[in-house]
């Protein structure tokens, strides 16, 4: 392979990195092509492997390659070919988006950023600790700070020793396919969930509903518009998983905003910790852009996760491993899941006011199990076809759902448009209704 590298001062791995980033998103390397070696792109490019290496851990903690065991590294499909030939487009053609409904983003209200830069800069004074890569598994004092967390909120049967971090959940799920080992069969209950999707067919898994070996499944948000999965509807997953030998996979992405009146369990924490390996990310609680994620392994897993552990770097940064730990400790993600509640709530219910009285008595707000959503069924919509393409020509962007008798449901996140902003984007609404 023929290296072409452009002169600029980035360090040589973000070269690397980008060389092979542009060759994915380009088309010139397919999906499921393998590239070169650590030690083949380290000789032919004069580097060393430690320079390759992380470029190559960059790249598949951004979804874009993956490691198999005793194989090598192979491109991911989470880039398909009409997403790549997307960026061939001129994307001055792309509509603008003003006001974004769909988006888990963050309110710039919602984080304290003097506060994280405190703890950040609190890490990095830490010299001897950043000398060293860290653990595979995550910092043991950020794995027993989340315990402790998990164990309190949302009563996870763990210890450190069954936590795994990682940059992203995605990132985990890629350990957890090389744990379990040979291709399976698996459903998930949110099919649209493609960066999930994309990391089992990437290790070679069917994804059906047809008599599946594992069961991916967000109890907190259900299906395109985010039902929650109740008491009832969870022992009778445990039971019918255990009965037929399945492992559940608990995803409780937004878990903190989906209950009012009372917190449902987990489901990791009705099964007392069996059979239910379990999923959790700080990215809604912080921000998107500090990706640190974790996954609780039953026992029964470890000694096979504890035999590939060493086939995987720590994909998430140390630095932020440990202000992350310390600022658990201290109490400040408890401050910032009431700070979020109380914010979130607020918006949503200005939202809904908003929208009720814009629309009068053509739209019905629907019961939302999310506390950053606020479900509008419209009976009337016209051209309900051709619905999100005039919002994207107004720069709006929401999910919805078609009814047969011509009207629609939109499911609207508060989390990104600014309170001031919510009156102006709900008569955008209104324009393309």
């Amino acid at each position: 392979m023929k290296y072409q590298f452009p002169d600029d001062d980035k360090p040589l791995y973000l070269r690397v990195y980008g060389y092979y980033k542009n060759m994915i998103m380009n088309g010139t390397l397919a999906p499921g092509q393998k590239i070169p070696s650590i030690r083949r792109c380290s000789e032919e490019l004069e580097i060393s492997r430690t320079t390759v290496e992380n470029a190559y851990m960059s790249l598949a903690a951004d979804g874009y390659i993956i490691s198999r065991k005793n194989s090598g590294f192979y491109v991911s499909s989470i880039c398909p070919a009409d997403r790549r030939q997307d960026t061939k487009k001129d994307e001055s053609h792309k509509p603008e988006i003003i006001y974004n409904f769909s988006s888990a983003g963050a309110d710039r209200e919602s984080f304290n950023f003097d506060m994280w830069r405190r703890y950040i800069k609190s890490a990095l004074r830490q010299d001897e600790r950043l000398l060293s890569y860290g653990e595979p598994q995550g910092e043991y004092e950020l794995r027993e700070a989340i315990a402790g967390f998990i164990s309190s909120r949302r009563n996870v049967v763990c210890s450190p020793y069954n936590i795994v971090v990682g940059a992203g959940v995605q990132s985990l799920l890629h350990i957890l396919c090389s744990v379990i080992g040979e291709k399976k069969k698996i459903s998930f209950s949110n099919p649209d969930f493609r960066q999930g999707t994309a990391v089992f067919r990437d290790h070679g898994w069917s994804i059906t509903d047809d008599d599946p070996d594992v069961i991916y499944v967000n109890p907190s948000s259900q299906g395109e518009f985010g039902d929650v999965m109740t008491v009832e509807e969870r022992f009778s997953l445990i039971k019918s998983a255990m009965d037929a030998g399945r492992l559940i996979i608990e995803d409780d992405y937004g878990n903190e905003f989906s209950y009012f009146s009372r917190r449902t369990p987990s489901l990791q924490s009705l099964a007392s910790g069996k059979n239910v390996v379990y999923t959790g990310t700080f990215s809604r609680l912080l921000l998107p852009s500090i990706r640190m994620s974790y996954m609780v392994l039953p026992d029964e897993m470890m000694e096979k996760y504890l035999e590939v552990a060493a086939d995987y770097n720590q994909t998430a940064s140390k630095t932020e491993q440990i202000a992350l730990c310390q600022f658990i400790r201290d109490g400040h993600m408890d401050s910032q899941i009431r700070k979020l509640k109380k914010l979130y709530a607020a918006k949503s219910a200005m939202l809904a006011d908003i929208i009720k009285r814009t629309f009068g008595d053509k739209v019905n707000i629907l019961p939302c199990g999310s506390g950053v959503m606020v479900k509008a069924e419209f009976a009337e919509v016209h051209e309900p076809e051709k619905l999100k393409e005039r919002a994207a020509a107004k720069g709006l962007k929401f999910k919805s759902q078609i009814n047969e008798n011509g009207g629609a449901v939109l499911l609207l996140s508060c989390t990104s448009v600014r309170t001031e902003e919510l009156e102006k984007a709900v008569l955008l609404i209104k324009e393309v209704i």
